[in-house]
């Protein structure tokens, strides 16, 4: 069932551009029904309890008590969000029932760290020879920073931020493969450089400096090993992040006002979730209630809050907000104990400044490596480690 399920993630991603919903309907299709065998499976040998199902199946039951309930502004759109959270939760249940085996989390991280380094590679040509063209053949909105074939530079940054970790811990663990593991990261990185994401551009740079110092500091691998990987990545990155130039990102943090519009869509979300501190307006509405609190005009349609955080508050209300934390709280002990999963924190620091949880095919990345994160933890030991004396996880 693996395969499937790596499958899903690939198609959802290579799709991401394509403007009608029926690549999401199929990814989420594919998923529950993935989630349907995974549930009838584990009648005879259930996963143990993790916390993200808490949190996770609240989201679910939270919107359908607001649709139910009628206190939701939208319902079609509280039904979209509804059918998103309950991608996420799927997402993670067949994570649980499938990565309990080691060979098979093994399998999966390779795959994913291939797959994304491939997408990096095609996304850092494209951006500078098609012209705003998808695989350079299919026409889009926009002329420039089309990263294969994510259309937001944002979210292409959080894509890759969830994966590099993987291949940076590869690198500095493999020693007879660190080469091949360090080249695919220093393209990830290039990518992210390429793409002039400044949130991206500021954490994809947070996990190359972390990831080593922990390898070192945890003594996952010998310090001869990591100065010798160190020097290997050092150079590839220097490259590949000079091929690819760090004048466009580097200008964009120079702008007068950073936070230009967003700080605004800030406080209008704040106003919101104010005005409505239990039950929210319903998942989904925020761009159906902002017009009431904005207090700009932007210019254009405001679909999002530019923050997952304020926008799960107001759309959910306070208590939606405080259980969506603790799955962000949770997280940080596996993924800092295991290094390689530190992605998840990445993007969910990255939604306080964007929205990458609001795409059911990109938001299910860091849910799929919670899912890593969980099976991990619950066997206690290193995933990484060849042989015997594996060094403890938790």
């Amino acid at each position: 069932m693996h395969v499937p399920f790596a499958a899903l993630f690939f198609f959802a991603i290579l799709t991401l551009w394509v403007p009608g919903y029926w690549p999401v309907s199929v990814f989420q299709a594919g998923m529950f029904a993935l989630a349907a065998v995974a549930v009838w499976r584990a009648r005879l040998s259930p996963p143990a309890f993790v916390w993200p199902l808490v949190p996770l199946s609240f989201a679910v039951l939270w919107g359908l008590f607001q649709w139910l309930g009628g206190s939701t502004a939208c319902v079609i759109d509280t039904k979209l969000a509804l059918l998103r959270w309950a991608t996420f939760l799927s997402v993670f249940l067949v994570g649980i029932s499938l990565f309990r085996e080691d060979a098979v989390r093994r399998w999966f991280r390779s795959a994913i760290v291939w797959f994304a380094f491939l997408v990096a590679a095609l996304a850092s040509v494209q951006t500078f020879t098609s012209h705003g063209k998808v695989f350079w053949f299919f026409d889009t909105p926009y002329t420039d920073y089309i990263m294969g074939p994510i259309l937001s530079r944002n979210h292409y940054a959080a894509f890759i931020e969830a994966v590099l970790p993987i291949a940076l811990y590869l690198a500095l663990r493999r020693e007879r493969d660190s080469l091949l593991y360090s080249g695919m990261a220093a393209v990830m990185y290039a990518s992210v450089i390429a793409s002039a994401s400044r949130a991206g551009t500021v954490l994809a740079t947070a996990e190359v400096v972390l990831v080593p110092l922990l390898v070192w500091g945890m003594r996952r691998a010998p310090g001869r090993s990591v100065a010798a990987a160190l020097l290997r990545m050092g150079i590839l990155f220097a490259v590949f992040t000079a091929v690819v130039g760090w004048e466009a990102v580097w200008s964009r943090f120079w702008v007068p006002d950073p936070l230009a519009v967003r700080h605004e869509l800030a406080v209008s979300s704040l106003h919101m979730a104010a005005a409505h501190p239990w039950l929210g307006t319903g998942l989904g509405t925020w761009s159906t209630v902002y017009p009431h609190y904005a207090i700009i005009d932007v210019g254009v349609f405001a679909n999002q809050a530019h923050n997952d955080w304020l926008q799960w508050t107001a759309e959910g209300g306070f208590p939606f907000g405080i259980m969506l934390a603790t799955l962000f709280i949770w997280s940080l002990r596996p993924a800092f104990r295991s290094i390689w999963g530190l992605g998840v924190v990445a993007v969910f620091l990255h939604a306080i400044v964007d929205y990458p949880f609001s795409r059911p095919a990109l938001g299910s990345w860091p849910i799929l490596i919670l899912s890593l994160l969980a099976c991990t933890a619950a066997e206690g030991r290193d995933p990484e480690a060849e042989g015997a004396g594996a060094a403890p996880v938790i």
